[in-house]
């Protein structure tokens, strides 16, 4: 896990400018359809098919002063992804150097399983097409490969975002707290989230307010499922015997009471 690539991004640096989420449509070829979800309502932070990444503005206030922070989302690509854990299609996969990647477009059921054990609610489906399908980051995998950092990453004028070894991006942002202890909440967000995320995060006003989801355990939520996910093949083998053996005694138990 040493050589997981990963992206620090340095709230206090974002002025909110969008470029992040220009580069991505563009490299991505995404048309950043605002997409509806079921009922109407759009998702929480503007995450839809068409946009894999968006930045959210929030009013707040910090050491007793009306200010405006700006906050990017995407997929955080857990270091052990419960959405992998979950798709039983296998459409979903995690990716030695990082990003989880979605790549069963033609093996995915759309079952939406993915989407409802995500812990932080970033994973869309395709709700325009008949055949809904997955939607999410792919951390720009095709420019990992070639050596280069994500689109987003490339494009931030502010190096509010800052893409490298996970171990190394770890190293810097507890250097930036420990130097600025007054610019920084003393936590990084990702670090142990779930297990640790590949996207970390650097705030000078709590993450609560910030709209995070800050109730998830530190614990891979996939180290509790795992001991019930390794029985699914036993009770998909047990399950049927049992029906059919209550079929039987049923059947047996109707036929004594008439009579035949």
């Amino acid at each position: 896990m040493t050589e997981e690539k990963g992206v620090l991004v340095d709230i206090t640096r974002c002025i909110g400018c969008g470029a992040c989420t220009v580069a991505c449509r563009m490299h991505n070829k995404l048309d950043g359809a605002t997409e509806k979800k079921a009922g109407g309502r759009e998702r929480e932070g503007g995450l839809v098919a068409g946009r894999w990444t968006v930045v959210n503005a929030y009013d707040v206030m910090r050491n007793g002063e009306p200010v405006r922070r700006f906050v990017k989302r995407q997929c955080l690509h857990c270091r052990e992804p419960v959405c992998v854990e979950v798709c039983f299609a296998r459409g979903l996969a995690k990716a030695p150097d990082g990003p989880v990647l979605y790549s069963g477009r033609r093996v995915c059921v759309g079952c939406r399983y993915c989407q409802l054990a995500c812990p932080f609610g970033v994973i869309t489906m395709e709700w325009g097409e008949v055949f809904s399908r997955v939607s999410k980051c792919q951390m720009c995998y095709d420019r990992l490969q070639e050596g280069l950092a994500p689109a987003c990453v490339a494009a931030c004028t502010t190096e509010a975002l800052q893409f490298g070894r996970r171990d190394d991006l770890l190293h810097e942002a507890r250097q930036r707290i420990a130097k600025h202890p007054d610019r920084y909440v003393p936590h990084i967000f990702g670090e142990k989230e779930v297990g640790g995320t590949n996207w970390l995060y650097l705030s000078d006003v709590p993450f609560a307010e910030l709209g995070f989801n800050t109730e998830v355990m530190d614990k891979s939520i996939t180290t509790y499922t795992w001991k019930y996910i390794r029985k699914a093949p036993i009770l998909a083998v047990s399950l049927p015997l049992v029906f059919a053996a209550l079929y039987v005694y049923t059947k047996r138990r109707n036929e004594n009471e008439h009579g035949h």
